[in-house]
């Protein structure tokens, strides 16, 4: 087991600042600052970009009838959107306009007033119950959905809050997974609990458990092998973990986080479905929003499931995941300022 990690002294410098260690050069140095409106608006570009350039062509000098609207829905739904949304705008859009001429930025208004309301009920934060210690995280998904880094910025998030954080290493099929969450936990000075490549998950995380309660730490964070949604034999060994968690505190996990890629786009209805049944997953986080022209999946997951939407990513960068704004991503999706 390893479980050494430096003193919490100079924190912050550590987090936002410095080069990092050179075990894990794939972790991303911060980029030049810039406020996360605008970094939201970057990464959502592609989105915003192919569903505005819909609307510019359909719009633009050309008198609103049923066949401009129909047109205007395919777009909304080739950026995933869904059709239940998808149908909503279109109405709305329609609404009163028949035979008229409407500008492009007044459809844009109404795509982000109707995308915000459809995502108010779901854009929840995350919230760690104190009266739990070790307030238990666990984070699933499938391979390659930013499941590790995510681990890592959230425990820089709550260490920069002055909570104490541990980290479980619970990929222990992947060495490089090993590797990674210990740069992390170097990095924002969290205990990281390991085991030899290949040993049992489970067993980890009930070590990592026993250690968290002795040292009385605020928030475990435990990562675990990503696994395709349909693969019974890996959802099973999911299964197992959870199950050990429970023997040690019967309310935990307290939090089941899923890591979502945006980029698998309609995949992700899936994933929420089967890692929901088996995990009871109660929460999302969206990463990878700026490497899609189809960031309105997020919206037709909120349709769907109707789950706590608790972080959003557009980049690799630490400070390139934040707690989701329905507002502010309804207004980065549409286009406007």
């Amino acid at each position: 087991m390893s479980d050494d990690a430096p003193k919490k002294s100079g924190l912050l410098s550590r987090l936002f600042g410095g080069a990092l260690p050179s075990a894990a050069p794939d972790l991303p140095l911060e980029k030049p600052h810039q406020n996360w409106w605008q970094r939201l608006k970057q990464g959502l570009a592609r989105s915003s970009s192919s569903i505005g350039q819909g609307i510019t062509d359909l719009f633009t000098k050309r008198k609103l009838d049923a066949a401009t609207l129909e047109d205007f829905e395919d777009v909304l739904i080739r950026a995933d959107l869904g059709l239940n949304v998808a149908g909503r705008i279109v109405a709305a859009v329609g609404k009163g306009r028949y035979g008229k001429e409407i500008e492009s930025e007044e459809v844009k208004a109404i795509l982000a007033s109707e995308v915000t309301r459809a995502l108010l009920p779901v854009a929840l934060p995350l919230v760690v119950d104190e009266n739990k210690k070790p307030f238990v995280i666990l984070m699933v998904g499938v391979n390659g959905s930013g499941k590790t880094t995510t681990i890592g910025k959230l425990a820089a998030k709550f260490s920069s809050e002055g909570r104490t954080v541990m980290l479980a290493a619970g990929d222990t099929f992947r060495a490089a997974a090993m590797e990674q969450l210990q740069v992390w936990g170097t990095r924002v000075g969290a205990p990281v609990i390991t085991r030899p490549q290949g040993s049992d998950a489970s067993g980890l995380v009930f070590d990592a458990l026993d250690r968290a309660t002795e040292d009385g730490t605020d928030v475990l964070l435990i990562d675990t092998a990503g696994r395709l949604q349909n693969r019974t034999e890996l959802m099973a060994e999911l299964e197992k973990i959870i199950r050990v968690i429970k023997k040690k505190d019967e309310t935990a996990p307290h939090a089941t986080l899923l890591v979502l890629d945006a980029t698998v786009g309609q995949n992700a209805l899936s994933q929420v479905e089967i890692f929901g049944k088996v995990a009871g997953v109660t929460g999302l986080v969206m990463t990878k929003l700026d490497g899609t022209a189809r960031g309105g999946i997020l919206v037709a997951l909120a349709e769907k499931f109707g789950l706590p939407v608790h972080f959003i990513g557009v980049g690799e960068a630490v400070d390139d995941l934040e707690p989701f704004n329905a507002d502010e991503f309804g207004r980065a999706i549409a286009g406007l300022d």
